[in-house]
């Protein structure tokens, strides 16, 4: 696994705006040049990709056959730029060439959001359009006339009012501007939430509301915040990774308990052992549900799978969170990332080849933090 870091010029907890300069870091595996440091070599503790401070979006794509990942970021003159394992066409360049080091896609100069999931990017450009390219055999690109994979951008239908969009395993959620919900791809468990479970090529709007503000795409399941605070659920629940108190799949949107203080919420990408989900509320606290078994819940050891959100610690300072395949990260207001599970091939950066962890453990101090994302074992921060 690898891990990159994006830091921004201004201290600030959480996601910062597409404006602040971010220098970009990694560590762990590396085997298709994921890291962007022109090597294809593992290592464990953080490195700079290039000298420049103008990242600002970042977003890791994996699949599976051999732990190809490829790494997808955005700089603030909204150019985007690729690098890593070019697998079904994800590196998004038109060929299948692997590199190590970051190359643009195109000229374009219009580019504002990136997202992945397994195999797949999608990003919304300045103009509310949005595109994908990658793996797509199971919908997942939006687009009825993609074939399995494409790799370059294709336009995901014709609509200009895409606000934020979010990949699963072999699924996408997506926000409009106005609130409402959409989703596609595969939808074997019910977590496209259309109360079926047939496969949809292009996106369909899941319900009439417009009060959707955040969701987040996993390993078969779905989550959405709405305006007021409330948290909902569907899709795949084995290790109750719903947070609804039981281990039954959900075809439609399902509200987690009562309370109305939800923010964010993150689900582990890319494999079934992801079955595990973090969620940040407005106090500063965090909660956990779902798998257990590397420690990423940060509930300490054998603390069996939970299927309603259980508080991690007592701080109520965490401003940020996010998940790779086997671990949690969170990020509070003092400037520190925090871990909790399987620091897999140094992806952490420590300088550990690998360990477990039952409990959130300090990684290092990043008091510009922006934002995180990680993919099977490697880990990238813009700070």
């Amino acid at each position: 696994m690898s891990l990159l870091w994006l830091m921004g010029a201004a201290a600030a907890g959480g996601s910062a705006p597409p404006s602040t300069l971010g220098e970009l870091y990694g560590c762990g595996w590396n085997n298709y040049g994921q890291l962007g440091n022109g090597t294809t070599t593992t290592i464990s503790t953080p490195v700079q990709v290039g000298a420049l401070d103008t990242w600002s979006d970042i977003a890791s794509a994996g699949y599976l056959s051999g732990s190809q990942m490829t790494t997808g970021a955005i700089r603030t003159d909204n150019t985007l730029w690729t690098w890593g394992s070019a697998k079904n066409g994800m590196n998004g360049r038109g060929d299948l060439t692997n590199v190590s080091s970051p190359v643009q896609v195109g000229a374009l100069t219009d580019w504002s959001k990136v997202n992945a999931g397994r195999a797949i990017f999608q990003c919304i450009k300045t103009d509310g359009t949005l595109w994908a390219w990658g793996y797509g055999a199971a919908g997942q690109l939006g687009n009825i006339g993609a074939p399995g994979f494409t790799s370059s951008p294709v336009q995901v239908g014709v609509a200009t009012d895409w606000g934020s969009v979010s990949c699963g395993t072999q699924h996408c959620l997506s926000i409009k501007t106005d609130g409402t919900l959409w989703a596609w791809g595969t939808n074997n468990y019910g977590q496209l939430g259309n109360g079926l479970t047939a496969m949809i090529h292009s996106p369909i709007q899941i319900g009439a509301l417009t009060d959707w503000a955040y969701v987040a795409a996993g390993t078969e399941v779905s989550f959405g915040v709405r305006t007021d605070g409330t948290l909902w659920a569907w899709g795949f629940n084995t290790s109750g990774q719903l947070g609804i108190g039981d281990r039954t799949n959900r075809s439609s949107p399902t509200q987690i308990g009562a309370l109305t203080d939800w923010e964010k919420v993150e689900t582990g990408p890319n494999n079934t052992e992801a079955a595990h989900t973090i969620g940040l509320k407005t106090d500063g606290t965090i909660f956990t549900w779902g798998n257990s078994t590397l420690g990423q819940l940060g509930l300490g050891p054998l603390p069996g799978d939970k299927s309603s959100p259980v508080q991690v610690g007592s701080a109520t300072d965490w401003s940020d969170v996010y998940c790779a395949s086997r671990s949690t990260f969170a990020y509070n207001d003092a400037g520190e990332l925090w871990a909790t599970g399987n620091d897999a091939s140094g992806m952490w950066g420590l300088g550990i080849a690998e360990a477990n962890y039952d409990y959130l453990t300090k990684l290092a101090d990043y008091p510009t933090y922006v934002k995180g994302s990680s993919a099977i074992s490697s880990n990238l921060i813009i700070r």
